[in-house]
């Protein structure tokens, strides 16, 4: 090597002059070949060629030599030239003014496909294990990584295709598995080497949103090499243990989505979480509470890699308490979107199935508070899938947590969802599905062929029985008989209903025939309907007992039947009824859905009486006219009226034909004289809280629902005299609860001023509310305002909530869009 400094130079100066460059260059390659790491004086005279030789890139300069000598010239000089001192060169000469930029792409394109990228990378490991320079390390990092954005910037987009970032990445991680196994290498055979640089180039790349590019080659190489060779296992350890902290989140989070499993996230990462507290807060704070959109099988691997060691599974606990603390948190229960809750909840239920009985027994009192608060925000929600979500996941957490006590047990509907939390509980199998092998195939099929041979083994045991034993069970056997068929029998029906009103209330009171019971709770809502006066008697004795009544049979449809009567009753004689049942909504000892029954049966009776009903006399279009009926054995044509028909038609002449017309029902709005006893009782005490009920305070799912059934009141009453009385009323009612906390309430309130818009006159409107409808338009563009800056779209399309605007377009509406 004593004599490659000199050789160099001398190519280096032959080149300067413009001689047999081709004959000094191969007189210094061949003098420098076979140095592994060229000495301090070496690599001076290597960077002074390397230098000279890009110069000569510039147009003429190399013209003597053919194009393909200089390729391999080229060649050769990669090939013995350290990489750290060339890579940079080729990559600062694509920008250069002067220099042919498609000659140097063309240099750079050779240098990646013959692979002297990883001879890139592993001289950086050994000159980091030598204590070289930092500042050259730094500048080739950014280089290697940035390589596709320095030639796509200088060819404007014409990159060959080895330069795009979907090519050039996995090409840069197939190098660093190739730098990887020189490291195992090393470390096999003794000698020291630094993987720092690797893990720097890994983290940048991660950091520019090149993950998937990256990672689908080295997960896949690392999976397996690291299955039963722990040097690899220490090797990937360390590779991610040297990432700086401010590329930590994305080679964890690229890991965590990219890994097969639990155990496969484990062996690559190892207890990275321990030791680094960046890693620590990615894992346990950000990837499970503060970001929601990751599937479960990333929540699986994330979880399960926690409990995979003993060092990882307090973490466990401690991620499991800070969720149930946000599940239960009511701040974040009613701001906080679905998609999120669901989310939780999906990590609650995972962290469960991981948990062992010691672990639970040490925080049971902390999860058994968690899931009292959580489940309380919960079931006060007004959206039903978050309710739902509650009631999984207490059941979970009790059944978890109780073992051998009694558990929580709710009722709600199954569906796909509900399916998939609940299966969250069991720990999920592996993900990767190891092939099957013919010797497996050909045991398994050798252990199945005894229980074939003791089944077909039976019949010759069952035969050996004895003549007598064999006469009685033929004596005993019944095959003989031929069963009847009882596939169109019908169930007698021996019970009567009631067919007095009298004789029902007795029986819904006090009778413990159940089939008499059932009869009368389907026959009653007819039997009401006609027999009104007889109705008009008992009307509120017969309210008060179906609004307490309770299933005592599992009777089909049994809350429909009970509610069809009710508002049966309440059409049938409307002011009692109403009088009695609008106060018992504000009375004591009555459950929450008791009370949204009250206004369910008040909005469909309304809706009923404001409707026009059919009276039973229906003109009859084809009345009979006097008609010459032919005998059945007359000889006359039986399509003579047809014939005159098309006679008649094609010697008529039209000048216009309309449409025609159907007669609608109409009949006069029972509703307009009975709106205010549905109404003003309803919007007076909304304000008192009792004992059992608040409708300011906890209750606010019923105040929505009270706050949508005053609007739909409101709507039916249109043309009633009251009208502008309670769209007056109304209007304060809105004011008054104009900034309530919750977005059902809010737009159960939009609801009622639609509903008053549309039902006031515009001249009663402009005269006796104009006050009210300037408070009402100020809030309504704060509202506007509001809804603009949170990116929500505004209540029936508007992009400006302007108050005119809107009047406009409610007159036109059907009650379906002021119901939603």
């Amino acid at each position: 090597m004593a004599a490659a400094p000199g050789a160099l130079q001398e190519a280096a100066a032959a080149l300067a002059a413009g001689g047999d460059v081709a004959a000094a260059l191969g007189a210094a390659l061949e003098a420098a070949g076979g140095a592994a790491a060229p000495a301090e004086g070496a690599r001076a005279q290597w960077g002074a060629l390397l230098r000279r030789l890009v110069g000569s890139l510039r147009p003429g300069c190399l013209d003597p030599l053919p194009a393909p000598q200089r390729r391999r010239l080229w060649r050769s000089v990669l090939a013995e030239a350290p990489a750290a001192l060339g890579f940079p060169l080729l990559v600062e000469a694509v920008a250069a003014p002067g220099l042919c930029p498609t000659t140097v792409v063309e240099l750079l394109e050779q240098f990646l496909q013959e692979g002297h990228l990883s001879a890139l990378l592993w001289e950086v490991c050994q000159q980091q294990a030598q204590d070289r320079s930092l500042e050259l390390q730094e500048t080739l990092l950014g280089k290697i990584v940035c390589l596709p954005d320095h030639v796509g910037n200088r060819l404007q987009g014409k990159n060959p295709p080895v330069f795009f970032p979907q090519n050039y990445f996995p090409l840069l991680g197939s190098a660093i598995i190739q730098v990887l196994h020189k490291i195992s290498d090393s470390l096999r055979g003794g000698l020291d080497c630094s993987i720092s640089f690797v893990s720097h180039v890994l983290g940048k790349v991660c950091i520019h949103g090149r993950q998937k590019e990256i990672l689908s080659v080295l997960v896949p190489h690392l999976t397996e090499l690291t299955k039963s060779d722990c040097i690899w296992q220490r090797i990937c350890w360390r590779l991610v243990e040297c990432v700086p902290d401010r590329w930590m989140e994305a080679v964890v989070l690229g890991f965590v989505q990219r890994a097969s499993g639990a155990d496969v996230l484990s062996r690559l990462l190892g207890n990275l979480v321990v030791k680094n507290k960046k890693a620590q807060f990615v894992v346990t704070q950000k990837l499970l509470l503060l970001q929601y959109g990751y599937t479960t099988a990333v929540l699986q691997n994330v979880l399960g890699y926690l409990s995979l060691d003993s060092l990882r599974r307090p973490l466990l606990i401690k991620v499991l308490q800070e969720l149930l603390e946000t599940w239960g948190s009511s701040s974040a229960v009613k701001h906080s979107p679905a998609e999120q809750q669901q989310y939780i909840s999906k990590a609650i239920l995972i962290c469960l199935s991981h948990l062992k009985e010691p672990e639970i027994d040490s925080c049971r009192q902390e999860l058994l508070a968690s899931m009292m608060a959580g489940v309380k925000c919960h079931l006060d929600s007004s959206l039903p899938q978050i309710r739902r979500l509650g009631m999984i996941v207490a059941e979970s957490v009790s059944l978890k947590i109780n073992t051998d006590g009694p558990v929580l047990k709710f009722q709600y509907e199954e569906d796909n969802e509900t399916r998939e939390l609940k299966s969250l509980l069991v720990q999920a199998p592996p993900r990767h599905v190891v092939p099957n092998h013919p010797d497996d195939e050909n045991e398994r099929a050798d252990a199945a062929l005894p229980v074939v041979l003791e089944s077909n083994e039976k019949p010759h045991t069952a035969a050996c029985v004895t003549p007598d034993e064999q006469l009685d069970a033929e004596l005993d056997s019944d095959d003989d008989l031929i069963p009847y068929d009882m596939s169109g029998d019908k169930e007698l029906k021996t019970t009567k209903a009631p067919v007095y009103i009298r004789d029902c209330i007795e029986v819904l009171t006090g009778s413990d025939d159940m089939d008499k019971w059932d009869a009368t709770i389907k026959a009653l809502e007819s039997l009401i309907r006609k027999n009104p006066a007889a109705t008009r008697e008992v009307s509120v004795e017969l309210a008060k007992i179906l609004l307490h009544l309770e299933e005592k049979t599992c009777i089909e449809g049994f809350a429909e039947l009970r509610q069809r009567a009710q508002v049966a009753v309440l059409t049938t004689d409307p002011i009692p009824v109403a009088q009695y049942l609008t106060s018992q909504f504000y009375s004591l000892n009555y459950s929450l859905r008791q009370r949204m029954d009250i206004l369910d049966v008040l909005v469909l009776a309304a809706q009923e009486m404001s409707y026009p009903k059919t009276r039973g006399k229906k003109k009859n279009s084809s009345a009979q006219k006097p008609c010459i009926q032919l005998l059945p054995g007359s000889d006359s044509s039986k399509d003579w009226r047809r014939i005159v028909d098309e006679r008649i038609k094609s010697k008529t002449r039209r000048f216009a034909k309309g449409q025609s017309q159907v007669e609608q029902d109409s009949g006069p709005n029972e509703f307009n004289s009975v709106a205010g006893h549905f109404f003003f009782p309803l919007i007076q005490k909304f304000d008192r809280p009792l004992s059992t009920f608040d409708l300011l305070g906890e209750d606010h799912f019923v105040l929505g629902r009270l706050v949508h059934t005053l609007a739909v009141l409101m709507y039916l009453a249109v043309n009633a005299m009251t009208v502008t009385t309670m769209g007056k009323a109304l209007l304060e009612f809105v004011w008054a609860l104009r900034f309530h906390t919750d977005s059902y309430v809010r737009q159960s309130l939009l609801s009622c001023v639609s509903s008053i818009l549309l039902g006031v006159p515009t001249e009663h409107l402009l005269e006796d509310m104009t006050e009210e409808l300037l408070e009402t338009q100020s809030w309504l563009a704060g509202f506007g305002a509001l809804c603009t800056l949170k990116g929500r779209e505004l209540p029936f399309g508007a992009k400006n909530f302007s108050f005119p605007m809107t009047w406009c377009a409610l007159r036109n509406l059907p009650l379906s869009a002021v119901s939603k």
